[in-house]
């Protein structure tokens, strides 16, 4: 099941729509009859987010023939499905949870592998090339092996699943602080020549991404976790008991540490536990009051009092 509630349009309005929000694009469909496609756009922490879901056979661009289409850096953030990325005589498969970053001014190429949904992060190009010098700006995959990478994985994951809580100032910032990330990364990844090997053996920290992307999805379990990723359940189980995890559990301490985060809020003080709790995937009101209070040792009423008498 797609994140997006977007409803499917024909072939040449999806493109249109991609065109308008991403860029001179170009694209194959495999059949125009069983054709799915959906474009939207929104803007959180002052960055552009186009949504893209596909099934076509592929999408293209060339280098761009106006000065205005060179204005970004993507950084895709793969959502769902499987799709090979092309650039620089470079492929990169992303699988769900990973992102990378391409540069607009280069011709490149995008392959679905099947239906696919990922988001785009408009970077402001030339901020990105400034912080690269005098170097190309590169196409890598953000692999989560270095603390830079991490931290810019957090940051996005939380971009792409909710609005930002934060002042125009700030929002400013965000952008910049996701850009001075990368040449940190990429130098990293450089110096380890074996990172894209390396890169196809983090599956556990790609389903961890998924996770946080998805959190806020009442179907978010076992079955859907696997077949996101081509595996049994089964292999999904062994893959979590290797790192001392099982699925369910890691699940619902992630949804109770996002739940302990809102009530720890100044900002969503009017926001009901209730409110928070459904948000972040939980259906019942006491099994959430149980489970909370066995992770931090207090009731949600009582921790929110707590934490906001500290900040206070």
């Amino acid at each position: 099941m797609l994140t997006t509630n977007a409803t499917s349009l024909s072939f040449d309005a999806w493109l249109g729509a991609v065109r308008q929000a991403c860029g001179n694009f170009d694209s194959t469909p495999r059949d125009r009859r069983s054709f799915q496609g959906s474009v939207s756009s929104r803007s959180n922490g002052g960055i552009d987010i186009a949504n893209i879901v596909t099934n076509a056979e592929k999408i293209t661009n060339r280098r761009p023939q106006h000065r205005d289409e060179d204005r970004f850096c993507f950084l895709v953030v793969q959502k769902q499905g499987h799709a090979t990325l092309i650039q620089n005589d470079v492929a990169i498969t992303l699988r769900p949870g990973e992102m990378a970053l391409m540069d607009s001014v280069e011709a490149c190429d995008i392959i679905p592998h099947g239906l696919i949904e990922h988001d785009s992060l408009h970077l402001c190009r030339s901020e990105v090339a400034k912080r690269f010098g005098d170097t190309t700006i590169p196409f890598m995959k953000i692999t989560a092996d270095c603390a830079s990478s991490q931290i810019l994985q957090l940051v996005v994951n939380r971009m792409i699943s909710e609005p930002l809580a934060a002042i125009e100032e700030r929002e400013r910032g965000i952008s910049e602080s996701l850009v001075a990330l990368l040449p940190a990364i990429h130098q990293h990844q450089a110096l380890t020549p074996s990172f894209m090997e390396q890169a196809d053996g983090t599956l556990f920290i790609c389903v961890q991404q998924f996770i946080d992307q998805h959190l806020h999805e009442d179907d978010l379990g076992p079955e859907r976790l696997a077949a996101a990723f081509h595996m049994s359940v089964r292999q999904l189980y062994r893959l979590f008991e290797q790192h001392g995890e099982t699925v369910c559990r890691y699940v619902q301490r992630r949804r109770l540490a996002r739940c302990a985060e809102e009530l720890a809020s100044p900002i969503l003080v009017k926001r009901s536990i209730t409110q928070i709790a459904y948000k972040w995937g939980f259906t019942d009101s006491a099994h959430f009051s149980r489970s909370f209070k066995r992770e931090f040792q207090s009731s949600p009423r009582e921790y929110r009092r707590a934490r906001l008498e500290y900040a206070a």
